[in-house]
């Protein structure tokens, strides 16, 4: 009975850097694994520019949020009930918006104040550092939308573009924290550090050590997030 031929070279491998490439080992088992050439605390590119964005965001939160939390005019000095009047009287919020701001916001405003104040330097802090990255992105996904909601009103009476045009100070970082939540911008951040440190006694890189010891040939796909096993049906009479 005819046996398959024995892979020749005893192994091959192919690897690229810290970038994400193909990399494929060749063994004389006929077992084959499929993983992710994207390991933790590895970024391409794109990722670098990315998380460089998710940085500079960050920067302008921590000024937005410091001069508020390490002052009180801000919080106790009546400048966010300010805001709040002006946006009313200026008739800058969205028709939905305005029983809000009168019957809650201007309500408790000393509350809400601190609440945005602080909020605003976590926002800040967390995307510096790359910490909880994307619950800091909801949140401040939802606190511009707020913001838009609340002052970038352009009139009933105006051209469709003009609602564009007038919210832009808040719609862009509303995309730069849309993105920010639906992407991994990990790169120079502690989680990338904090990965790269406990990635060697993972299940995935206990596997790919196994591979490289030549009992399993492996197709390393990049980007890719899955790790897939196939096993091959041996021949009769082996």
């Amino acid at each position: 009975m005819t046996k398959p031929p024995p892979a020749t070279g005893g192994g091959t491998r192919r690897a690229g850097s810290a970038l994400a490439q193909d990399a494929v080992i060749d063994a004389p088992n006929p077992r084959c694994v499929t993983t992710t050439s994207e390991q933790p605390g590895t970024a391409d590119r794109n990722t670098r520019a990315l998380s460089l964005l998710r940085i500079a965001v960050g920067v302008l939160f921590l000024f937005f949020g410091e001069y508020k939390v390490f002052g009180t005019r801000f919080t106790l000095g009546g400048g966010f009930e300010g805001w709040i009047h002006r946006f009313l009287a200026d008739g800058a919020a969205y028709p939905f918006m305005i029983p809000v701001l009168r019957g809650f916001v201007l309500q408790h405003h000393v509350a809400i104040a601190f609440l945005v104040a602080y909020g605003e330097l976590a926002i800040g802090v967390a995307l510096v550092l790359g910490v909880l990255m994307r619950t800091a992105s909801v949140a401040g996904l939802v606190y511009m939308l707020a913001l838009l909601f609340s002052s970038n009103y352009p009139g009933a009476q105006v051209a469709p573009w003009q609602y564009l045009g007038a919210s832009l100070d808040h719609l862009v970082l509303a995309m730069c924290f849309a993105t920010f939540a639906i992407s991994r911008p990990f790169a120079f951040s502690l989680s990338a550090m904090l990965a790269r440190r406990t990635s060697v006694g993972t299940p995935v890189m206990e596997r790919i050590r196994e591979i490289q010891g030549g009992r399993t040939p492996v197709i390393v796909v990049p980007g890719g997030d899955r790790v897939a096993e196939a096993e091959s049906e041996s021949r009769p009479g082996e």
